[in-house]
């Protein structure tokens, strides 16, 4: 059965964690809002038994949005440590 991939295991965030970002940066909760919609298309098309090469640009397309993110996160604790100093 397949299943919704663990984000926030990867980020090494907590769901709070996560829930007070995106409340702050429109553009990372937009990016976790295509991350949630890209998730769920790889989950279906397993669910289906869709062709190899599907499934694969899928996840492919998930691991962009998700390097996305990291960036995204990045930049926002760089730019909180510019402040501090």
């Amino acid at each position: 059965m397949p299943v919704k991939h663990n984000l926030f295991e990867d980020l090494k965030l907590s769901k709070e964690e996560v829930a007070k970002h995106r409340q702050t940066d429109a553009l990372l909760n937009s990016l976790f809002g295509e991350y949630d919609s890209i998730d769920a298309e790889v989950v279906q098309a397993e669910a289906n038994a869709a062709a190899d090469d599907t499934v694969r640009k899928l996840k492919e397309k998930r691991l962009l949005i998700k390097d996305r993110i990291v960036q995204r996160l990045e930049q926002a604790d760089n730019d909180a440590a510019a402040k501090n100093v």
